[in-house]
């Protein structure tokens, strides 16, 4: 009776130990796996147009009082067939989300990013630090290459700002001064120009809520409000393509490569629909945001490549927020993936909505 429990189990230990092993080559293959996926995201934003992603109205003449593209100009075919795409493309993600491939996709994320997420407070803090000195060295701009000032006071608020964010105890004052920068902007610029920038609100709200030592603010993490400021940001971005295309036509011919041959109004349609949807993903779950900041990053970061110092400095705080977005381990409510393409559909209109309602109402230019 002994030798054949012994016997017994032996076997199981045997077959447990084989059962061990396999589901650890089935997890070392997923990691490989979805590693290989992430490293391609990485090198697919690289070759993606770099264009997209540089500020047009750092490199370009513009008229924000200008009458943009009427809605029957935007919603032409290539836009429709665009958008069911960039629907279908994110509901396929957000069913990969919820299988095995999605979970070694989500660990994946995790390996590239686990010595970022520990420092995301300091990362944010002294990358938003470092803008700040940088445009403070470089003098007469207000927030963002642009929007130009001849105030010695605002480059000293720059300073001020940059060093408040070395201690906890004075990053309320920081968050303070970047607000009263934001208003200069609105004062100097328009509410409609600086529609472009809700992210250093975003910022703002961040540095606030960290120096007081807030971890929530109605229910939403500090890191989660910065996240939203960015991903309004770039829905708002993406609009400006399709309503004023031909401010870049200069920059695509200054930088032809970058076009790769296609034509210039589809490709800013394109490059419009690829922001949009990237900029809505931010606001989704954790696997399709976090790939979203990935792709987002690394198309900031080609950019400077290609565009300089310029582009380097403007983009300085998105890239430390989306750098810190893909990094976040932060969970969210389970959502069916059918919901993304509606939701994203619904941010579509209203964004449209306040763009054009916003400028027709602001400046008296048409709609249709």
């Amino acid at each position: 009776m002994q030798v054949g429990f012994t016997h017994t189990g032996a076997a199981k230990s045997v077959g447990d130990g084989q059962q061990s092993r396999e589901k650890m080559q089935k997890k070392s293959f997923g990691l490989k796996f979805s590693q290989l996926l992430v490293g391609a995201l990485y090198v697919s934003a690289f070759i993606m147009p770099t264009s997209a992603r540089a500020h047009v109205k750092w490199f370009a003449p513009y008229n924000v009082a200008q009458a943009p593209v009427g809605l029957s100009g935007v919603f032409d075919p290539t836009f429709i067939a665009l958008l069911v795409l960039t629907l279908v493309v994110l509901w396929l993600l957000c069913v990969i989300e919820r299988t095995a491939v999605g979970d070694a996709l989500l660990a994946s994320v995790e390996e590239v990013f686990v010595l970022v997420r520990d420092r995301i407070d300091m990362i944010l803090r002294a990358g938003t630090g470092a803008f700040f000195v940088a445009i403070w060295a470089h003098g007469g701009i207000i927030l963002t290459p642009e929007l130009l000032t001849t105030s010695a006071a605002t480059e000293w608020l720059q300073l001020a700002i940059a060093m408040g964010l070395l201690f906890r105890t004075t990053m309320l004052f920081s968050a303070f001064g970047i607000v009263i920068l934001f208003a200069q902007g609105i004062w100097s610029y328009g509410l409609f120009h600086m529609m472009d920038y809700p992210i250093f609100l975003g910022a703002a709200v961040y540095m606030a809520m960290s120096g007081l030592g807030w971890p929530l603010l109605l229910g939403l993490r500090r890191l989660d409000i910065v996240r939203i400021g960015a991903a309004v940001t770039l829905l708002w971005a993406s609009i400006e393509k399709w309503a004023y295309p031909e401010w870049t036509y200069p920059v695509l011919y200054a930088h032809q490569r970058l076009s790769l041959g296609l034509d210039p109004r589809f490709y800013m349609t394109a490059a419009g629909m690829v922001e949009f949807g990237l900029a809505f993903s931010l606001l989704w779950t954790p696997l399709v945001r976090r790939m979203a900041a990935v792709v987002l990053l690394s198309m900031f970061v080609s950019a400077v490549f290609e565009f300089g110092k310029i582009d380097a400095i403007g983009h300085a705080v998105i890239v430390v927020i989306l750098l810190s977005i893909a990094a976040d381990d932060g969970v969210s409510p389970s959502r069916s993936p059918v919901l993304a393409p509606i939701w994203l559909s619904v941010a579509l209109a209203v964004t449209f909505c306040l763009y054009y309602g916003g400028h027709a109402l602001i400046f008296g230019t048409g709609i249709v």
